[in-house]
């Protein structure tokens, strides 16, 4: 019998048993003779008792020693895979000689928490900054762009720091309220769209001002342009200098302006103003920045776009598919609205989404009967996706905010 202490823990095999897996560790200790090489594969040897120790994991030995009497390698539920799988192969033991169902279970087990794992580094590099103070030191006006870097980046770091990020928050509020009043008919006088113009010169400026901050605060130029935040940041102040731009093209030629002025809405630089005033939406996104629920949504798309991707192509199969079979049982109706397959997509696809506008409807009792299965079709697939969707994102939006207040 060969006499092996794991941990502590004496087991006792005999020399034939372990000969039968000769490219083992413990197989390799009974087969050799030189003892140099066999104190090479263990970590110390006992003279008085004959034993041979290894530091090792006793209690996932049992399942080593259980596979050398029988011959299967058995996993249980409870152990962490990646340090069953670590153990066995320091004792030179393959996967192979496990169960199928037991292999399946510690397969699916690592892709878990591989996943998992995955998944908790990006939660963490979501809330991290892509700079940290650190990088400023021993750098041209290091000190001053620190602290710069702490009011922009760091809100927690001060109270003025906390005053700007609340700041920003309802500068996006009130561009964004004052965008949706310029629309509005009673605000189109004199006097409401100089109060809308100065509102939103004063947005305009103070997002120039946080965009400028944060551009001296950063360290690396590219790695600031890379930055998807910061992208949006330009997205938030682009439209206010581009409008003063087409606006003052010429500024000598008053009457060409006027004249300007009177075809907006048809012209086609008219066009290019109200296009690049409604980008102007786009700065709601800055609330992501210090929003945890934007952020975690987000975060969610990003990682079930796979579950979205194939929503969207049973929707896709849904529209086409129903499309084709009320045009087929409804095209002969007299003033039927489904007078060709592309006519019947609106009404495919506001059937499925259950939202049913009533603007185009099946006249026959068997267009009905198809209008009944594509509804059903619908509430079944809409509800599929809910529930993952809503479960990540709750779990995410916990994550973060465990994160945020760790941090």
């Amino acid at each position: 019998l060969l006499n092996i202490n794991v941990g502590g823990k004496l087991f006792q095999i005999a020399y034939k048993v372990l000969a039968q897996y000769p490219i083992t560790r413990l197989g390799k200790l009974a087969l050799y003779t030189d003892p140099v090489k066999k104190l090479q594969l263990c970590d110390d040897y006992l003279v008085q008792k004959n034993e041979y120790f290894f530091d090792r994991d006793p209690s996932i030995f049992h399942y080593i020693f259980h596979f050398y009497r029988s011959g299967v390698l058995w996993v249980m539920d409870e152990m962490c895979p990646s340090n069953f799988v670590e153990e066995i192969e320091y004792w030179g033991i393959h996967l192979k000689y496990s169960q199928r169902c037991c292999r399946i279970l510690l397969e699916e087990k690592r892709d878990e928490l591989s996943e998992y794992l995955k998944i908790e580094k990006e939660l963490e590099a979501e809330l991290e900054p892509l700079e940290s103070g650190a990088q400023f030191d021993g750098k041209f006006l290091g000190r001053f762009r620190k602290m710069v870097w702490n009011l922009i980046e760091n809100p927690y770091s001060s109270v003025p720091a906390k005053i700007i990020a609340v700041m920003s928050s309802f500068f996006v509020l009130i561009s964004i309220v004052g965008m949706t009043l310029s629309t509005v008919e009673e605000m189109k006088n004199k006097t409401g769209k100089m109060w809308m113009e100065q509102m939103e010169m004063i947005c305009a400026i103070f997002f120039t001002s946080e965009y400028l901050m944060r551009l001296i605060a950063s360290s690396s130029f590219k790695n600031f342009l890379r930055a998807a935040f910061n992208a949006i940041d330009l997205v938030a102040i682009l439209p206010f200098y581009i409008q003063i731009l087409f606006e003052n093209l010429d500024d000598g030629d008053m009457q060409y302006h006027e004249e300007l002025h009177k075809v907006e809405n048809v012209s086609k630089l008219g066009k290019v103003l109200k296009l690049i005033k409604l980008m102007r939406i786009f700065r709601i996104l800055k609330l992501a920045r210090h929003s945890t629920g934007l952020r975690a949504f987000s975060f969610t798309m990003r990682q079930c776009y796979q579950q979205v991707c194939c929503l969207l192509l049973f929707i896709a199969m849904g529209v086409f598919t129903f499309s084709a079979l009320i045009h087929s049982v409804e095209h002969d109706v007299p003033g039927t609205d489904f007078t060709s397959i592309p006519c019947a997509w609106w009404w495919a696809a506001v059937s499925l989404s259950t939202v049913g506008y009533g603007d185009t409807v099946p006249d026959t009792i068997l267009g009905r009967m198809v209008a009944f299965v594509c509804i059903s079709f619908g509430i079944i697939l809409n509800g599929m996706p809910i529930s993952i969707l809503y479960n990540k994102f709750s779990d995410y939006y916990a994550k973060l905010k465990a994160h945020e207040m760790s941090q």
